[in-house]
């Protein structure tokens, strides 16, 4: 696999941009529009369609039902767009228009808002005789309006449960409180009483109930008013009461839900479900650890007929079935959470299932159950992985810096990766990887070899949790694991310096729910810095830089948690909350012995992303904030996080609008002033993105988007810093500091990897000294001349010259 990361940013002059603003505005008028093709002529047509809702309705509850009912149009009313561009609609042969099916819509919508708990139901205002016509050319179109006045919704007033079986009604009840259905608050509606059926399907199943089902169970629901059933000889009484709860329901519906047992409902199938409503224990478990894909042992069913041409281990109440014990017995007994005679709980199967998945050392899980009397025997059959794999990885990066001398950079790496998923038979990973990698530069005056870096790394992933202590485990934690790691590295620039580390550590990942928990006791790292006379030279012009070349070594630990979540109300919509520490120095730095050896830092850094997922379009968000704050003493360390250590910003996945390390610090502008060395470290972050993507075509099996995105953010130390004034982070000059980018981007997905390419502009750069870092048109391409630098060659002197943009080439979405 090849991929590329590119950065280029380019210098487009006053002309050209004012030509692409022009392009843009008149593609915007062209494309805005909707384009009719094969329309009716002579008669009239459906054009557009349009749904309001009325009523005592919130927004949202407006806004679903609006989409919701846009689907209930009759085939033969409704106007089919199609969106082109991301901007322009194309309506190809509109239906003609025909006030019969007005009806129909009417009666499909009734249907849906039934549904829904919505009972007085009015069209105000629809009257075929008074539809708008308009005619453009020979077109006569039609903008059909419905608008909608669906009441009240039903209330569920009570839920009950009725289900024939005294233990099931005691569980019932006994998790009320977690129902999806609030008498009094819940609305009625087809979808809640479905939800909620559900839940009990799969609390009865952690319960034992292993054959239960939806379809064994169903919910009544009754509207009738409780009064009306106190009997009365008066007539006249009773009417006043059906007139009195009939006004009732109008002002307020409400509805009795009821769960009963399918066989209570109809004592004919008594005999027949009563199977579904037992209680089952775990009965005997048979592993086949050496599943094939083809076969007499590619298929389940004959693997239980034909087990006796296999081996069979005992262990317990397991067995394993083999032919050449590829695995060993305890590696399947010991990630099983189906103790022998439990009563079945389906929590702990799926958690069975989902632990071999995840393990790596299977690429496929399959089972069968049988059932015996009151017992279910499971039979697991699994397809191993392919044992071994080696796979290269070519990348390559160009880097054209923003100033004539920043040079004209080439880097190529090669990377190597050995994977073996089953070491000593006991489904470990073993992970090896070796990375080498050179830079050239192109430019004059310069040596052709930039940079040589080379790195080995080695881990292995234990799948459980080892301790030199037994640790009770939750029931409800999954994908254990334990991970050991060694790495070493090399990297030298030339005459500037030479890098070398060495980085092991030891760590436990486990998954609670939808929590992914990551701990790392013990991490240490060791770094060692030849600084070259180049870089000594560099340091003399720009001190600045020397903070970021603070090495030293780190014994630290990192806990980090990452939280994964739907919208309630909208499935589609996806969360994720990551929160990551790390501390350094704590217990050893209490010792004279390394206070001044190790660095004493702690680290903290969180981000929120949220995915708003539509029918042909996304909205992504992204928050993320970080500050790392070092308390040690010793002044060779300084007052600054290790700059491996620091935070960064720039780049395909960050502030898009500036090359990768090139933005900060603050306000600062040391950086920006020196020919090398310009990559900027903070011990600060704050950074918030939001990014509007949609399809523009498809052709085959590769889709081709757009987006539209803005980038908002910084970096800062935490220290006052006279060599670098306004680098420190300050709540007063926050509005000052901010940058904020905007831009355009296309994507090219291929279903397994996506390619894109981001421009974005530098709508506001802290740096920039006029307009208050605001974007001037006239003045694209800007200068700062109050630092004017020498020209080596001419020997004059003349402002840094920045580009205002970007471009970034990227392998799969940035956020």
């Amino acid at each position: 696999m090849i991929s590329f990361l590119v950065i280029i940013p380019m210098r487009f002059t006053f002309l050209f941009l004012r030509t692409l603003y022009v392009l843009l505005v008149l593609s915007c008028l062209l494309f805005s529009c909707t384009v009719v093709k094969d329309y009716p002529v002579g008669k009239p047509f459906v054009y557009n369609n349009i749904i309001n809702i009325t009523g005592n309705l919130d927004k949202d509850e407006k806004k679903r039902l609006t989409n919701e009912l846009s689907t209930y149009w009759d085939d033969s009313l409704f106007a089919r767009k199609v969106q082109q561009f991301g901007v322009r609609y194309v309506l190809k042969k509109p239906p003609v228009f025909d006030t019969a099916n007005i009806s129909r819509t009417k009666l499909f919508m009734t249907g849906y808002l039934n549904t829904q708990g919505y009972y007085n139901i009015k069209f105000p205002g629809l009257d075929s005789s008074y539809l708008p016509f308009d005619t453009v050319d020979n077109q006569i179109r039609t903008t059909i309006t419905i608008n909608i006045d669906p009441g009240k919704n039903t209330i569920i007033d009570s839920l009950s449960f009725h289900l024939n079986n005294v233990y099931l009604d005691s569980i019932s009840n006994d998790f009320k409180k977690y129902s999806i259905i609030t008498p009094g608050k819940t609305p009625f509606s087809k979808q809640v009483i479905a939800n909620e059926l559900d839940r009990l399907v799969a609390l009865y199943r952690q319960k034992g109930y292993f054959l239960i089902s939806r379809e064994n169970l169903i919910a009544e629901v009754d509207t009738t008013d409780l009064s009306l059933l106190a009997i009365t000889l008066d007539p006249f009484e009773q009417a006043q009461k059906i007139a009195q709860a009939a006004e009732k329901r109008k002002q307020n519906p409400t509805s009795i839900v009821d769960i009963q047992s399918r066989m209570e409902a109809d004592s004919s199938l008594a005999l027949a479900d009563s199977i579904y409503f037992l209680q089952y224990h775990v009965g005997h478990i048979y592993y086949y650890p050496e599943t094939e894909r083809y076969g007499l042992l590619g298929n389940p069913d004959s693997l239980i007929t034909h087990s006796n041409q296999l081996t069979q281990t005992d262990i317990e109440n397991y067995s394993v079935l083999y032919k050449k014990k590829l695995f060993r017995s305890q590696v399947l007994s010991e990630h099983t959470f189906q103790p022998f005679g439990a009563l079945y709980n389906e929590e702990s199967f799926y958690k069975t299932l989902n632990n071999f998945n995840q393990m790596g050392a299977w690429e496929r899980v399959d089972y069968r159950t049988i059932v015996h009397n009151d017992t279910v025997d499971f039979h697991y059959f699994l397809t191993p992985a392919k044992k071994q794999t080696i796979s290269f990885n070519l990348e390559a990066s160009r880097n054209t810096g923003d100033f004539l001398s920043s040079g004209n950079l080439i880097g190529l790496a090669l990377n190597t990766t050995y994977i073996n998923r089953n070491v000593w038979h006991r489904a470990i990973q073993s992970t090896t990887a070796l990375s080498n990698g050179v830079e050239f530069n192109f430019s004059q005056n310069n040596s052709l070899l930039q940079t040589i870096q080379s790195s080995l790394t080695h881990t292995y992933t234990f799948p459980r949790i080892i301790t030199p202590f037994k640790i009770k485990q939750s029931g409800k934690t999954d994908a254990l694991k334990t991970q050991l790691s060694l790495s070493a590295a090399y990297s030298e620039r030339k005459d500037y310096f030479r890098i070398r580390s060495f980085v092991t550590g030891w760590g436990y990942s486990w998954r609670k729910k939808n929590v992914l928990w990551q701990y790392r006791p013990l991490n240490i790292e060791l770094y060692s810095l030849d600084k070259l006379p180049l870089l000594d030279s560099a340091i003399l012009v720009n001190p600045f830089l020397k903070t970021s070349f603070n090495t030293g070594s780190i014994v630290s630990q990192q806990l980090s948690f990452s939280l994964t979540y739907n919208d309630k109300h909208k499935s589609s919509n996806s969360n994720l909350i990551r929160v990551s520490l790390e501390e350094s120095g704590a217990l050893l730095g209490r010792f004279s012995a390394f206070r001044d050896n190790i660095y004493q830092y702690i680290k903290l850094e969180a981000e929120y992303r949220k995915l708003i997922s539509r029918k042909k379009s996304a909205i992504a968000l992204r928050a993320m904030g970080g500050i790392g704050y070092n308390y040690g003493s010793a002044d060779k360390f300084g007052n600054t996080l290790p700059f491996y250590k620091q935070f960064i910003a720039g780049g395909p996945n960050s502030m898009r609008a500036w090359g990768l390390r090139l933005l900060g610090l603050g306000s600062s502008l040391v950086s920006d002033t020196s020919s090398s060395f310009r990559d900027r470290y903070g011990d600060m972050q704050l950074e918030a993105n939001a990014e509007y993507r949609f399809t523009l075509a498809q052709f085959s099996s590769v889709k081709i988007g757009g987006a539209l995105f803005t980038d908002i953010g910084n970096l800062w130390n935490l220290h006052e810093d006279a060599l670098a004034p306004g680098s420190k982070f300050s709540l007063a000059n926050l509005g000052k500091d901010l940058a904020i980018g905007v831009g355009t981007g296309i994507r090219f997905d291929f279903s397994y990897f996506l390619i894109r390419v981001d421009m974005g502009f530098k709508l506001k750069d802290p740096v920039r000294s006029a307009n208050n870092g605001w974007l001037n048109i006239a003045d694209f391409t800007w200068k700062n001349y109050e630092y004017s630098v020498k020209n080596p060659t001419t020997g004059k002197y003349s402002p840094p010259t920045r580009n205002n943009y970007a471009i970034q080439l990227g392998i799969g979405m940035p956020f």
